[in-house]
């Protein structure tokens, strides 16, 4: 007897948000809801509450902010093209992202000239700078 999994109708906001590939785990995914950085259908929600396709979600992670809708239901978490499958980001949301990461790339990081700990010379010269 071959079982095929039926998708479901309706699940948890968070383990859909867990199977997405937005968190990590679905404890990050209730923190996220619980702090208001998701909201479904323009309001905020509690992780318990269910979703069923054609949903809207606003998810904010970072500095990063998703539009979508929900296109299918998955209980598993996939590998990530077949979670990107589960939803359809809107086309002014995917500008947005990619200019943001376009600007990201093109900004000079402070941290990116620190590279760990001083090495000896270093201590040398800053013992140097501050006895003098």
């Amino acid at each position: 007897m071959a079982t095929e999994k039926i998708p479901p109708e309706k699940m948890r906001l968070d383990k859909w948000l867990w199977a997405a590939r937005f968190f990590k785990t679905r404890s990050l995914a209730t923190q996220a809801i619980e702090q208001g950085r998701v909201k479904l259908n323009g309001d905020r929600v509690k992780p318990a509450r269910e979703i069923r396709p054609q949903d809207r979600l606003e998810i904010q992670a970072g500095d990063q902010v998703w539009m979508l809708t929900v296109c299918a239901l998955s209980m598993q978490r996939g590998p990530a093209p077949v979670a990107q499958q589960l939803y359809a980001e809107d086309p002014e949301s995917l500008a947005r992202r990619q200019q943001q990461a376009s600007e990201h790339r093109l900004s000079v990081s402070p941290a990116a000239a620190i590279k760990g700990r001083p090495t000896k010379r270093d201590r040398r010269q800053i013992h140097r700078f501050t006895d003098a």
